[in-house]
């Protein structure tokens, strides 16, 4: 895939992704974790096939869900501790 089209951002994403998973797994920090993450993201949406253009259609999909039990406001019990 790399050799047919050079400029491939999935292959540049993967290629950076394991450099970036070495530094870390070696113990080293990253200069920007944000890039990290964006591209994990990226990369789980290609392996979902998870379109960009669905974003709308998913805020849609949240009106139909049911309300989450315990959903009325009141402190959680982290909230409690402080």
């Amino acid at each position: 895939k790399a050799d047919a089209d050079q400029s491939d951002k999935t292959v540049k994403d993967l290629i950076w992704l394991l450099y970036d998973t070495s530094l870390l797994t070696s113990g080293f920090s990253l200069d920007e974790p944000s890039t990290f993450a964006s591209r994990i993201h990226r990369l789980v949406k290609l392996g979902l096939s998870i379109d960009d253009d669905d974003d709308g259609e998913m805020e849609d999909d949240m009106d139909d869900l049911p309300a989450l039990d315990g959903d009325d406001n009141e402190e959680s019990a982290m909230e409690q501790v402080d």
